[in-house]
């Protein structure tokens, strides 16, 4: 009886998720991708699995992802050193070079390679391709080529979606002026940029933490923006969460229904966001 009983726990397990998979069928779902889950080879596998997962099921999923880290191993090697004021690692011409191939060359084609190898077709580009994202200095004399986007064309990612691709996206952007190398961007406002712009039903945040925390060190499942304001303000909100909820609050801002920031060390952590009544990390809605 007991392979039975497993399997009927399997079924109920897939009914679970039936009613999640008829309410974000044909919906977009962007992903930034970042953190261990990014850099740990057996989270990447299951990441890919997740992925494809939702996209055979219906959804759409268009991934965001970052590679500080590896661009900082890259910029050590090359002896070219690394600096960051305000959270924003300072971008000269010389590491900007180092800043796109990393993220266009390397992760991008990774992360792409991965989810073709389980059976989706994605394909990856960077936000120079086709002028996807347009960026301005943030401020040159600060922070070099650190830009912000002042220009999203949708419509690249929408055709390519239409022709069933899973784009995943490098957070660089095309400049104003021809010829110029272009700008690196944080992952997480492009992210939050492009969910907007795609009228996204969710936007997702991979992270290193199990959501936003309160001062107990435990997780806070929903948050609207009046709660992340008190909490930013009596800092229980800091550091490098901030850009976070930052991020989330711009995405609703921009129309997306939800933003989601997941603990991107569990396993399967989009699957049981997505698909399941309970869900894991925390969610900021209006």
């Amino acid at each position: 009886m007991k392979p039975l009983k497993k399997k009927i726990q399997q079924v109920q397990t897939l009914l679970e998720a039936l009613p999640y998979i008829k309410k974000y069928a044909d919906e977009i779902i962007v992903i930034k991708y970042g953190g261990s889950a990014q850099i740990d080879p057996e989270l990447q596998d299951k990441f890919a699995q997740d992925i494809v997962l939702m996209y055979l099921v219906g959804l759409k999923p268009v991934i965001v992802h970052g590679g500080g880290n590896k661009i900082s191993k890259m910029l050590e090697k090359l002896n070219l050193g690394t600096q960051f004021i305000d959270g924003l690692r300072v971008t000269d011409e010389a590491t900007m070079e180092v800043v796109e191939m990393v993220l266009s060359g390397n992760i991008n084609k990774g992360i792409t390679s991965i989810i073709n190898e389980h059976g989706a077709k994605a394909i990856g580009i960077s936000g120079k391709d086709a002028n996807l994202l347009k960026a301005k200095a943030k401020n040159r004399e600060k922070y070099g080529l650190v830009g912000d986007i002042i220009d999203v064309d949708s419509s690249v990612i929408e055709n390519l979606i239409a022709e069933k691709f899973i784009p995943i996206i490098a957070p660089i952007a095309s400049g104003e002026d021809i010829g110029m190398l272009g700008y690196n961007i944080n992952a997480d406002l492009a992210a939050s940029k492009i969910a907007a712009g795609l009228n996204a039903r969710k936007i997702i945040f991979m992270t290193d933490t199990p959501g936003v925390l309160d001062k107990n060190k435990e997780c806070l499942h929903t948050l609207t923006e009046d709660e992340i304001l008190k909490l930013k303000n009596d800092g229980t909100i800091h550091g490098g969460m901030i850009p976070k909820v930052d991020a989330c609050l711009e995405a609703i801002h921009g129309g997306v229904k939800k933003a989601h920031i997941l603990d991107g060390r569990v396993e399967h952590a989009l699957i049981l966001e997505v698909f399941t009544s309970e869900g894991v990390g925390t969610v900021i809605k209006k």
